[in-house]
């Protein structure tokens, strides 16, 4: 061990490197450590994995889309394994959501406007009347489906069932490969791309309402036997459907509550 002029013990290198490094650490750990003091003991800075964990969103410019890809065929095969039990063969079941395609006519995909949006007829407005954009429907399937196991499909598989569903809306055709540098052909041909808009009774309370009728809306018929039925595995995950949806229309969701 080394000495200075007047006698007095050096440290030992390894020391003054353990130090420098508590130092430098303490002077990184600085902003989370503020960030701490400002809420006291409630909870912490999130750290870079547990953010990329959520940062998932897909933007409607396609930025945040993982590379990838899938077809209509291989998506066909997803949907009968994982979807059909709460949306149908065909996307089309009402039992438990509303139905996912139908409603859309090759004038649509031209115009980009659903005429069908706006009928005063007591159908449900199908999803893919309603959506305006390919990578609102992939982000949702990526973050939520299915329904009784979010976040399980691998990027392709999503990529597949999302060409699937275009496929039967007629966005694309059959032997279409959906990856995140063909989406934007996709999305060139969806029905509704243009109805993202203000102009209407939601969001502009002196314009007209969007739809109008006398439908039913109260104790209105409902034929059982064209209802699907969900898996037991779901019931429990996301509460009683059967409370969540409204007291009229068609679409009045199914006991889930979870079994004894």
């Amino acid at each position: 061990m080394s000495r200075y002029r007047d006698g007095r013990k050096a440290a030992p290198p390894v020391l003054l490197v353990t130090l420098v490094t508590a130092l430098l650490t303490t002077v990184a750990l600085l902003p989370a450590m503020a960030q701490a003091d400002k809420y006291p003991r409630i909870g912490r800075a999130a750290t870079p994995a547990e953010i990329a964990a959520w940062d998932i969103d897909v933007r409607a410019d396609f930025k945040g889309l993982p590379p990838g890809s899938g077809t209509v065929a291989a998506g066909e095969k997803i949907w009968i394994a994982k979807c059909v039990s709460c949306h149908g063969e065909f996307g089309e079941s009402p039992a438990v959501f509303p139905p996912l395609v139908g409603g859309t006519t090759k004038a649509d995909i031209e115009r980009g406007r659903v005429a069908g949006l706006t009928a005063a007829t007591e159908n449900a407005k199908t999803t893919m009347m309603k959506l305006a954009t390919v990578s609102t429907l992939w982000d949702y399937i990526y973050r939520a489906m299915p329904f009784d196991a979010p976040k399980s499909l691998r990027p392709d598989e999503v990529y597949a069932v999302t060409a699937f569903l275009l496929n039967l809306a007629d966005v694309v055709p059959a032997d279409f490969t959906l990856s995140d540098r063909s989406m934007a052909d996709a999305q060139a041909r969806m029905p509704n791309r243009l109805g993202n808009t203000m102009q209407h009774g939601m969001l502009d309370v002196k314009g007209k309402p969007d739809v109008s009728g006398d439908g039913c809306m109260s104790n209105c018929p409902v034929n059982p036997a064209s209802l699907t039925v969900l898996p037991p595995s779901v019931n429990g995950l996301n509460g009683n459907l059967a409370e969540q949806n409204r007291s009229y229309g068609s679409i009045r969701g199914i006991d889930t509550r979870r079994s004894k």
